[in-house]
């Protein structure tokens, strides 16, 4: 095995986009904060995200071996780079080296045991969705959803144990908005599931009802996005800007949802849109602390 592998393996951009959700629930708290300190909170909060992550990337794959030898067979142990037992011992060494990284930054800010227990549900909801979450379907989607959504949280409490309100509404608006795009993407992908032994909301209930659910999701996401406005954040004003055009982009999506009949690529566009809405909401969160 080599190095490049251990890090291939690991889906290093991934993970990383996935911190800037630590650097926002860090920024939007950083008040009274000393920098040296708040440099340390962001060095190890993004080494706690992205090799916690990356073990659930890894033990994703080691699960999915029979379905990237067909899908996927360019990833490393379908092509040979990586061996199950080498996967098995990078899992074991991401996760440790994720939570050391959490109980450091726990020592060093004196924060108890807070931010390392969300470390460690972290890393097991990671094994879960491996495991059972993906082909359970809706639980699945949950899984995903707070996987990227946790480190909003897991930012926010390196700075304090009390965490403000509006965090819990970042946490909340992406949460809901991430499940509502893990719906969709459920009906977009409804043969292959159904192949794949999938149960999705949209096999178990059907696509008409999964879209309602979806729509439902993403209302609720708008709802916690506005309420965000209204809690004494660091900077409102440039939030407003940023949220506008989020607000703008789910609303349309919403209306794509009432179209009564929807093809693969009506959801594959909503998908894309749910996503872009996504981006939005991160960049409104990073503005709100400027």
């Amino acid at each position: 095995m080599k190095i490049k592998d251990a890090i291939e393996i690991l889906r290093p951009v991934n993970c990383l986009m996935g911190s800037l959700t630590v650097i926002i629930g860090l920024l939007n708290t950083r008040t009274g904060i000393l920098p040296e300190k708040f440099l340390v909170n962001i060095i190890l909060g993004i080494l706690a995200y992205v090799f916690i992550a990356g073990s659930g990337m890894v033990i994703n794959d080691i699960y999915d071996i029979e379905i990237d030898l067909i899908n996927r067979p360019q990833r490393p142990i379908p092509r040979g780079s990586i061996t199950i037992t080498q996967a098995q011992i990078l899992f074991v060494i991401y996760l440790i080296l994720g939570l050391t990284a959490s109980v450091f930054n726990s020592t060093l800010n004196i924060l108890g045991l807070s931010n390392i227990i969300i470390a460690a549900f972290f890393g097991l909801i990671g094994w879960v969705y491996a495991k059972w979450g993906k082909k359970s379907g809706f639980l699945g989607n949950i899984i995903v959803s707070i996987s990227f959504s946790i480190g909003l949280i897991y930012g926010a409490i390196l700075n304090s144990s009390i965490i403000p309100i509006y965090i819990y509404y970042f946490f909340f608006t992406s949460f809901f908005l991430l499940l509502s795009r893990e719906v969709i993407k459920g009906c977009e992908d409804l043969e292959g599931d159904k192949q794949l032994g999938v149960k999705t909301l949209a096999i178990k209930i059907g696509i008409k009802k999964s879209k309602y659910i979806s729509m439902l999701f993403a209302i609720f996401a708008i709802i916690f996005f506005i309420l965000t406005f209204y809690t004494p954040i660091i900077s409102p004003a440039y939030f407003f800007f940023p949220m506008t055009f989020g607000l703008i982009d789910v609303g349309y999506v919403i209306i794509l949802m009432f179209k009564k009949e929807q093809t693969k690529r009506d959801f594959k566009r909503i998908s894309l849109f749910l996503k872009i809405g996504a981006f939005l909401g991160l960049v409104a969160f990073l503005f709100a602390s400027i």
